[in-house]
């Protein structure tokens, strides 16, 4: 028996559609008759792919969250932003080194950091934003990798910055920093390393690149999942 849901009405690029109420963003643009078939994650793209900016009626505030999690309501007003312009400076890790001095270089934006906390409040991750930034300033590029770990790169906090910093790049770069310098040495990826420079995988590769997309996407979805 199909539950008979109350229509609700939403503007999308400030066109007026009727979709079922407790619909998420992405389910509310699919029924009105979108296609999210590039870019998204769930939809076989990239998460953080579903970056949108909305006001709710009778809410002067423009608010932001991604289209697969946030549920619509009656009288919403959205856009989706599925890529946001950001600086991104091309670097070569090997003549980089752990500290504040790279940022200066890179990512100078950073020190324009007005701790106004609007980045944290914009991220639907609940990622303490402001505080990696404030970390990257300290020079504390560990601290600075470890709270930016969940970032998915939606870029809502670039966005809504008044400084203009776009710190999820800054904060891939601290990432990268600590896996390459700081962070210890895992034995068990050595050995990986080893199985994989002497071809121990390469027939699984090689028959995962040639298995059609259904077969692929099937494998996917059943493999088991080890959780610790």
């Amino acid at each position: 028996m199909s539950i008979q849901r109350e229509m609700i009405n939403i503007y999308i690029g400030g066109e007026l559609f009727q979709v079922p109420e407790g619909h998420t963003i992405m389910m509310a643009f699919e029924y009105s008759g979108f296609q999210l078939k590039r870019g998204v994650g769930c939809r076989e793209g990239y998460c953080g792919a579903c970056a949108t900016v909305y006001r709710e009626k009778g809410d002067y505030k423009l608010k932001g969250g991604l289209a697969c999690q946030t549920v619509v309501t009656d009288g919403m007003t959205i856009a989706m932003i599925p890529f946001v312009p950001a600086e991104k400076p091309v670097y070569d890790l090997n003549e980089l080194t752990p500290d504040v001095g790279t940022f200066t270089q890179l990512f100078p934006s950073v020190f324009r950091c007005v701790s106004c906390n609007t980045c944290t409040k914009a991220c639907p991750q609940d990622i303490q934003v402001m505080d990696y930034v404030q970390a990257l300033i300290r020079g504390d590029i560990a601290k600075a990798a470890d709270l930016s770990f969940d970032c998915i790169r939606c870029g809502l906090c670039a966005l809504r910055c008044p400084a203009e910093i776009v710190q999820y790049n800054a904060g891939i770069l601290a990432r990268r920093l600590y896996g390459k310098y700081l962070s210890k040495n895992s034995p068990e990826l050595e050995i990986r390393l080893k199985e994989i420079e002497e071809g121990k995988y390469d027939k699984e590769i090689d028959e995962l690149k040639k298995m059609p997309g259904d077969k692929l996407s099937e494998k996917y979805y059943s493999r088991e999942i080890n959780i610790s």
